[in-house]
């Protein structure tokens, strides 16, 4: 075990590793942070090192030293301040007086102060350790390293995970300990590894596909399907709908079918609207979905078409009215990878569910749009933004996106949902505020 007696100066050939990696790095006089392995009293430790620039100069100095098998950490000029490092430089002359996180080494409970955020910057050390020669810790693909060596130790099977490129279960104790149990179920691992690589289950999702012997897509997508139905605001409509225990049966319903709660809800709209009786079981569960969906769909379009011109009129009037009156929360800037369009008329919601498979201009959004309840707004790629790519329906209630989806209402990429909900979300909060002063 490891004492702070044991800890030694930092080896100058990883100090010049580290300022090749810091020279990549915005160096604004902000702190830094970086880690090395070692070994101190024979036992592999991970030292966390912080890096500052101050008029030109560069500093470095060692701040947190984990040890592989010690149930302690130790800690020099740091002190952590709900999730962020507050690092103290009175002694390198940074600060004129010290202050509160200034203090000799000490110690903490090994699982405080374990940063997972900073670069390793000599992660082959450890292969050249015989005791984690086979660990393939160069392919595994998160931060905490030390984490993983741990369970390694305890558990082999952890380097098959990370070999087949499921860095993500090789620290999951149950996967690990049913590895070591069961040679079927790391056989099954293998066979299903790039399932488990598209869809990120949940562990006992993944335990009940091997169990039942089912699609791992089919297990996740009820999974993430049930967790959404069961959040409170959300389906309250479909929730009204169902009968005493049955959850289940309509959860699974929708699985199998490939489909989503809001789908099922514009097919339910529509077969109402079209006085279909929903009792009966060919209506509340067609046998292809997707087929009758798209037909009452059609059918309540074709019903709603049928309108005299003035009516007409005066919707376009009414819908372009609000999208003038909300303009301002367009965001068309170049330094943004996507744009963001509202929605200008009925016509143009037709034609973005058209080309993108979804309802957005068939299910009396054009209603909610008038009657200032809902917004639509169109993402689309800067570079095309004339060519229909994501909708989202914003709530101007709770200043919330309610919807948000791709072609046949699929989940966008990151990078969209990113510019939705970080960079576009505040932005058209901030505006709608301007809006109610």
């Amino acid at each position: 075990m490891i004492t702070e007696k044991n800890i030694r100066k930092i080896p100058k050939y990883i100090i010049e590793l580290i300022k090749q990696k810091d020279k990549n790095k915005k160096q604004d006089g902000n702190t830094r942070f970086y880690k090395y392995f070692t070994k101190y009293n024979n036992e592999l430790c991970e030292v966390t090192v912080a890096v500052r620039n101050y008029y030109k100069k560069w500093f470095c100095k060692q701040v947190i030293v984990h040890g592989i098998h010690s149930d302690k950490c130790y800690l020099q000029d740091i002190m952590r301040v709900m999730s962020y490092y507050k690092v103290g430089w009175y002694r390198e002359g940074i600060s004129r007086y010290p202050k509160y996180q200034d203090y000799d080494w000490g110690w903490q409970y090994d699982n405080y102060f374990n940063m997972t955020e900073p670069e390793i910057v000599n992660k082959d050390y450890i292969l050249t350790l015989p005791e984690y020669k086979y660990s393939a810790i160069d392919k595994y693909d998160y931060c905490n390293t030390l984490k993983y060596l741990r369970f390694y130790e305890k558990y082999p099977q952890a380097e098959l995970l990370v070999k087949i490129g499921l860095s993500n279960l090789a620290t999951s104790k149950q996967i690990l300990q049913k590895c070591a149990k069961d040679k079927s179920f790391c056989k099954w691992i293998y066979k299903n590894q790039e399932e488990l690589k598209k869809h990120n289950c949940y562990i006992s999702s993944i335990i009940r596909a091997y169990n039942k012997n089912c699609s791992i897509k089919e297990i996740y997508d009820y999974d993430r399907f049930n967790l959404e139905f069961s959040r409170e605001g959300n389906f309250t409509r479909l929730k009204a709908m169902l009968k005493e225990n049955e959850k289940e049966t309509f959860l699974k319903y929708i699985v199998k079918q490939k489909t989503n709660g809001y789908s099922y809800i514009d097919y339910l709209n529509a077969c109402e609207y079209l006085g279909l009786d929903m009792n009966e079981e060919k209506h509340r569960y067609p046998h292809n979905f997707k087929k009758w969906h798209d037909i009452r769909i059609d059918q309540y379009h074709t019903q709603k078409a049928i309108e005299d011109e003035k009516a007409r009129k005066e919707l376009y009037n009414k819908f372009k009215n609000v999208a003038d009156k909300y303009l301002s929360l367009e965001r068309l800037l170049v330094k943004d990878d996507y744009v963001c369009l509202i929605a200008k008329s009925p016509a143009q919601l037709i034609f973005e569910g058209e080309q993108l498979n979804h309802c957005v201009g068939r299910m009396g959004y054009d209603q909610k749009f008038i009657r200032e309840e809902t917004l639509i707004f169109f993402i689309r790629n800067r570079l095309e933004p004339n060519t229909p790519f994501v909708t989202l329906e914003y709530s101007l209630k709770n200043h919330k996106v309610l919807q948000c989806y791709a072609y046949g209402d699929t989940r966008p990429a990151e990078q969209v949902l990113e510019f939705v909900n970080k960079t576009w979300l505040p932005y058209a909060n901030r505006k709608i505020k301007k809006l109610a002063v």
